[in-house]
């Protein structure tokens, strides 16, 4: 039972330092959206040498950007509640599903959730969350 509480404990410290690392990551392609956005505002009249980009293709930029960046930082909360809800012993299916979805992200992430996911699948384990209902 007392090793069952500190690995929880670690897994909850990995999950904040993953989460992290998910949600920094996820600012990656803001040079694609700042880029995007130099395309919108030169296509509006702006006088270079030669013709500029079309707007659409900025806005394509700005957008497929945007949607990764809000879908990183979404997964980075999530990984940062599970985390949270380890250390309280709540919401062990949440946590269990999180795992599984971090297992999608390699290499951090990978190893996070095939750890978390055995020691959530120890019986130990879910009677600790249990009794916390």
């Amino acid at each position: 039972m007392k090793q069952d509480e500190e690995h929880l404990k670690l897994l909850s410290i990995f999950h904040y330092v993953v989460g992290g690392l998910a949600g920094f990551f996820a600012m990656f392609p803001i040079f694609h959206l700042i880029m995007g956005l130099v395309f919108i505002f030169a296509s509006r009249g702006g006088e270079g040498k030669g013709e500029p980009p079309p707007a659409f293709i900025g806005w394509f930029f700005v957008i497929f950007a945007g949607m990764i960046i809000a879908a990183g930082w979404s997964l980075a909360v999530c990984v940062i509640a599970a985390g949270r809800f380890l250390t309280r012993r709540k919401r062990y299916l949440f946590c269990l599903v999180m795992a599984g979805i971090e297992c999608i992200f390699m290499p951090f992430g990978t190893v996070l959730g095939v750890f978390t996911i055995i020691v959530l699948m120890r019986e130990s384990t879910k009677e600790l969350f249990l009794a916390n209902k």
